[in-house]
């Protein structure tokens, strides 16, 4: 997306000013007349003004998922799309450390939903060290007929409490440097649709670079030497069902295990190629859902080099023949075409066997291709190095102020936690900047992607024991329950997690989305700490 100049003006508080009325280009819709939704003042605005502003718009389009020569029409959809040059999802905000963002969303949503989704939504950051009025929560929704200003500091966690500052190759900025983040995303979250929303396409990426400490740069000549430009690429897996004569998406709302579609999508088409170079790439692998897990092979048995987990770079690259993938969570990869002949085909494939919404047997099974690589010619190529440290992780040496336990569970044919549907109400009140130690529980037959939105967390064991090396990291999604890992249970995670610089209330969830809306979520509020 580009950076633009909005009208009206953001403003700390709601904003009393309907949305411009000037025509804009390339037939996007209007929105003469919007007004801003209610919400309470941003947070620290003074602090953070925004130094880049976006604007889109939630509203239907046509999308051709598959290919022209299948003769299947298009489906109609609900995505984002750029305001400025009438770009449809998944849109990508290039957001950068030391810079805070305001993103402009309007609400053009229709009444008529075709047989699922709601015309009210709630765009979270996931999982952006955001304050709770800008998180998008799922009691944060706002109509249609209305936009909704969402502040992202950009900031890392830390910068109000324990690490005014920190440094990082000679350079010295906000909060800790061992927080820095990379691969965010942003999705409906409204109350109870938020699979059906997000399954219709209300779901983008949002990447943040950390030029400002000479790290993860978005540009390869400098900090890691990362893959960057046209070699950085963004991927949304997301299965569905089609009509198989309207071409028109369809959602099971009967169906409260978990929604698995019979047709994979990547970035809104069914089984894309891309043409690429003899050269690494970085691919950011995103389970976008409602419900299916994903184990990644490339056909021609070559390893990814997996530098992040959830988006946020590891201590060191690892190299795996797979990689598992829960619903939300991402991973950052880099691949190597420079082995690949020109002419060559390879494919990025599941192997992972689900049959069910419960989640997967754990079976190694016959490959899915989800994307063809077409190699072409060489390319120069980045000077990132594989052996070299990325980031170290951060201590976890604070003083734990309290243990909390949440069993995820089945009851009556819905979801709970700890025996009880969502209310509305708030499970947990928690003292700013403090620190906690919170388990994961599930028991056998299901899995549970279980996500705490405001901070990221580390796990400190998985049943009783240290966890694999991959999941040494920080993170904001963990699984827990059924063939988790390999073809074992894995029915408990327990994690140190902090809630520092914010203030409001926050949301924990299970990200099979199905499971979400029917009563796997509770609401934590983080409340000013006694003086």
């Amino acid at each position: 997306m580009r950076p633009v100049t909005l009208n009206p003006e953001p403003t700390e508080h709601p904003n009393p000013h309907p949305a411009a009325t000037e025509r804009v280009p390339h037939g996007v819709a209007y929105v003469t007349g919007f007004t801003e939704a209610d919400r309470p003042a941003h947070q620290r605005w003074e602090q953070f003004l925004p130094a880049e502003m976006y604007e889109s718009i939630e509203q239907p389009v046509s999308n051709n998922f598959y290919p022209a020569v299948d003769g299947v029409p298009p489906s109609t959809v609900w995505t984002f799309v750029e305001r400025s040059t009438g770009a449809i999802g998944p849109l990508r905000i290039k957001a950068r450390y030391g810079e805070p963002v305001l993103h402009r969303v309007h609400n053009a949503l229709p009444q008529e939903n075709g047989g699922f989704g709601i015309n009210k939504t709630s765009t979270h950051l996931h999982n952006g060290h955001t304050a709770s009025e800008s998180d998008g929560g799922p009691l944060h929704g706002y109509d249609a007929g209305q936009f909704k200003d969402y502040h992202y500091a950009n900031a890392r966690a830390g910068f109000a409490s324990t690490h005014p500052e920190t440094a990082l190759n000679g350079r010295t900025v906000r909060g800790d440097v061992r927080e820095t983040m990379s691969f965010l995303w942003f999705h409906d979250h409204e109350h109870d649709f938020t699979a059906q929303n997000t399954y219709k396409g209300l779901a983008s990426f949002y990447t943040l670079a950390s030029d400002d400490i000479l790290l993860d740069t978005d540009d390869e000549t400098t900090g890691l030497k990362l893959p960057s430009g046209e070699f950085d690429i963004p991927m949304l897996f997301m299965d569905k069902v089609f009509g198989p004569t309207t071409g028109q998406l369809f959602f099971d709302l009967f169906n409260l295990d978990g929604i698995l579609g019979d047709k994979e999508t990547v970035n809104g088409k069914i089984q894309p190629f891309l043409e690429v170079k003899r050269r690494k790439y970085r691919f950011r692998l995103l389970g976008g859902g409602p419900s299916r897990v994903r184990e990644f092979f490339l056909s021609n048995g070559a390893p990814f080099i997996q530098i992040s987990n959830d988006g946020n770079l590891l201590p060191r690259p690892i190299e795996r023949k797979s990689i598992r993938l829960q619903v939300a969570e991402r991973v950052d990869v880099i691949v190597d075409f420079s082995k690949a002949r020109s002419g060559d085909r390879i494919y990025l494939q599941n192997r992972l066997e689900q049959i069910s919404g419960r989640g997967p047997t754990g079976n190694i099974i016959a490959p899915t291709n989800l994307v063809e690589f077409r190699v072409a010619e060489d390319a120069p190529d980045c000077a990132f190095d594989v052996t070299k440290q990325l980031l170290a992780l951060p201590d976890m040496n604070a003083r734990i102020a309290q243990r909390r336990h949440w069993k995820f569970d089945r009851s009556g044919g819905a979801w709970s936690v700890n025996g009880v549907f969502f209310n509305e109400e708030i499970s947990a009140f928690i003292r700013q900047n403090t620190a906690e130690i919170w388990t994961f529980e599930s028991g056998g037959g299901w899995v549970h992607p279980a996500h705490p939105h405001m901070e990221e967390f580390q796990i400190r064991t998985r049943d009783g024991k240290p966890p694999p090396i991959y999941e040494i990291a920080r993170k904001d999604m963990v699984g827990v329950g059924e063939n988790v890992i390999g073809t074992r249970n894995s029915g408990e995670v327990e994690v140190f997690i902090q809630f520092r610089d914010w203030l409001g209330d926050y949301p924990m969830h299970c990200h099979n989305t199905v499971h979400e809306d029917h009563g796997m979520m509770i609401l934590f509020k983080v409340v000013e700490a006694v003086q």
